[in-house]
C-alpha cells in the first residue's frame, strides 16, 4: 500500500484517493461479502474478504501519512476491544449463558458510547447505515428502555394505517416531499415487522431482488422463445410470462 501511495512512483488512481472516496467502495465490498456468503460460495467469499481487508489496509496508509494512526494501531485497538468486553473469557467474570453474555456486551458497548457520543438511548448509531438497517438498530435501542409494541399484530396494524396515508397522499396529489415523508413513514414500519419477526430486512430484500432478477430473465428467454417484442407487450401478456416464470421455480 505505501508502494502503490508513493508520491513518485505509485499508482495515480491511489495517490489521489482520500478517506470520503474511498467510502464507496468499502461499502460495495462489505455487501460483496455478504452476497458471497449468501450464494455459499467459499472461493468468492475468499476473494471478497481480501478486497474488503484492502479497504482497512488502504484507510490505515492514509492515517499514517498523515501521523493520526497505522495498521498495527487499529489492530491492537480491536484486540483491545475484545478483551474487554469478553471478561469471562479473559478475566474472572462469570456468564450464565449466551443471553446473559448478550446483555454483558450490550452494556459494555452502551458504557462506551455514552463516553463517546452521550447518554441518550439512541445515540451513536451510524448515520452512514443503510437505512432499513439504522431503522432496525434504532428500534432495538428503544425497545431496551421499553419503547416498543408489546407483540406483532400492533405493527400490522401500523403497516396498514401508514399504507394508507401514502395512498391518500398520492391520490390528493400531495407535493413530493408529502409523499416522502410518509413512504418513509411505510419503511420504517415494514422494517419494524422483520425486527418482530427476526428477520433482517436488508437480507430479505437483497433476496427479493435477485428473485426479481431471476424471474425477469426468465421471462426474457420465454419471450425470446415465442418471438415476442417485450416493449410490445400489453399488461396481461406480462402477467402471463410473470406467471410462467413462478411456476417454474415451484
Amino acid at each position: 500500500m505505501a508502494e502503490l501511495r508513493h508520491p513518485e512512483h505509485g499508482c495515480p488512481w491511489d495517490r489521489e484517493q482520500r478517506f470520503d472516496t474511498i467510502v464507496p467502495h468499502t461499502l460495495e465490498e462489505a455487501y460483496e461479502v455478504a452476497e458471497a456468503i449468501e450464494t455459499g460460495d467459499m472461493q468468492e467469499l475468499r476473494d471478497e474478504l481480501g478486497d474488503l481487508l484492502f479497504q482497512i489496509v488502504f484507510y490505515a496508509r492514509l492515517a499514517e501519512e498523515q501521523a493520526a494512526f497505522d495498521f498495527d494501531a487499529v489492530v491492537d485497538g480491536i484486540v483491545d476491544k475484545l478483551v474487554r468486553r469478553h471478561p469471562h473469557v479473559f478475566g474472572d467474570a462469570e456468564v450464565g449463558d449466551a443471553h446473559a453474555q448478550t446483555e454483558a456486551w450490550e452494556a459494555g458497548k452502551a458504557a462506551e458510547r455514552a463516553d463517546k457520543h452521550g447518554t441518550g438511548t439512541l445515540a451513536g448509531v451510524a448515520l452512514a447505515l443503510p437505512g432499513l438497517t439504522r431503522a432496525v438498530k434504532l428500534q432495538k435501542r428503544a425497545a431496551r428502555v421499553g419503547f416498543d409494541w408489546p407483540d406483532i399484530k400492533p405493527v400490522f396494524d401500523k403497516i396498514v394505517e401508514e399504507l394508507e396515508e401514502v395512498k391518500l397522499e398520492i391520490q390528493q396529489g400531495a407535493e413530493r416531499a408529502r409523499i416522502e415523508d410518509e413512504m418513509g413513514d411505510l419503511f420504517f414500519a415494514c422494517s419494524n415487522l422483520a425486527r418482530h419477526a427476526r428477520i433482517d430486512p436488508e437480507t430479505a430484500l437483497r433476496q427479493a431482488n435477485r428473485k426479481f432478477e431471476r424471474r425477469f430473465a426468465r421471462m426474457e428467454r420465454l419471450a425470446t422463445e415465442r418471438q415476442l417484442v417485450l416493449a410490445e407487450l400489453d399488461l396481461d401478456s406480462w402477467e402471463s410470462l410473470w406467471e410462467t416464470a413462478k411456476a417454474a421455480e415451484s
